[in-house]
Parts: C-alpha cells; structure tokens; sequence
C-alpha cells in the first residue's frame, strides 16, 4: 500500500507524525479541501505525465490548470496523462494518492510556482484519504527526485 511507503519515507525524516488520514475521500481538490479544512487553491494536486521513456511529476497548487504552451516549452514535449493502471505501474501511487514522496528512480519530480503564494501547502501521502501539511521549502526538499521549479499552469492568477 502505497500510504504505507510514504510513512515509513516520512518516518526516516522525521515527519511521519504529520501525515493525516480521512474517514472520507481527498481523491480529488475539492473532496481534499473539504477533509483538511482549507480553500481548494492550498491543495498541492500532483499530475503524472509522460514523455517519451520519461515519468513526469507537476505538483501544482489546486485552483491551476496545466498551460499546453507552457508545458511544451519547458519540456519540449506535449503533455499527455499516464493512465490510472500507469501512474500505480510506474509512480507506485494510484490516481488519487499521487505525490511527490516515496517515488521511485527516475520518476522526475517538479514544483510548480504556482504553489508560491501560500506559506503551506496539502498533498496527498499516497492514498486517497490522506495528506500532509508542508511548507515550500519542505515540499522541495522532502519531494523524491526534486529537480526544479517550473512555471507550467495557468488560471491561478486570474488569468
């Protein structure tokens, strides 16, 4: 179970405590705002791409939508989804748990700036009734296989 990863990760860095789990679903923005008490904008989505051999993960603050142009610009590719059966394969955390912690080699890792504007942020620990509260600098540092923050969203500064 993939929230069971994510805590023993967690547990090795001291933040296993911080992990929260729901008696309701958090698989989506909205149901995760409603479980930990905040607007849906603080919820840090994370969305797995493919590109090429290459496993993508964009976490993004909850009320921004990826930019195609953008995306493509930054990583010279389009974008194009995993699917639910390819994010469990390939990122070992099923759609709706997905997060930055816990991945495997290879699985690249960025943060979106869109993110920039709360002192905390919600995502998930690798279920889908679960989160955990961290600051930016944390997400950075706790996120497996970090490899730079990027500006790939749009409608999160009414645009």
């Amino acid at each position: 179970m993939s929230i069971e990863k994510v805590r023993s990760y967690m547990k090795e860095r001291g933040l296993e405590g911080r992990i929260r789990e729901f008696d309701v679903s958090s698989a989506t923005v909205e149901l995760a705002a409603l479980a930990v008490g905040v607007e849906g904008a603080r919820i840090a989505k994370t969305l797995s791409f493919k590109l090429g051999d290459r496993v993508l993960l964009v976490v993004a603050a909850g009320d921004a939508k990826v930019d195609n142009r953008k995306y493509k610009d930054t990583f010279g590719g389009k974008a194009t989804m995993l699917g639910h059966d390819e994010a469990s394969e390939r990122i070992g955390h099923a759609v709706g748990g997905v997060c930055p912690f816990a991945l495997p080699e290879g699985v690249e890792v960025y943060l979106d700036v869109s993110m920039k504007r709360f002192e905390t942020v919600f995502p998930a620990a690798g279920s889908d009734n679960s989160a955990i509260e961290m600051t930016l600098e944390e997400m950075e540092r706790y996120s497996s296989n970090f490899v730079k923050w990027v500006d790939v969203c749009k409608n999160w500064q009414g645009e």
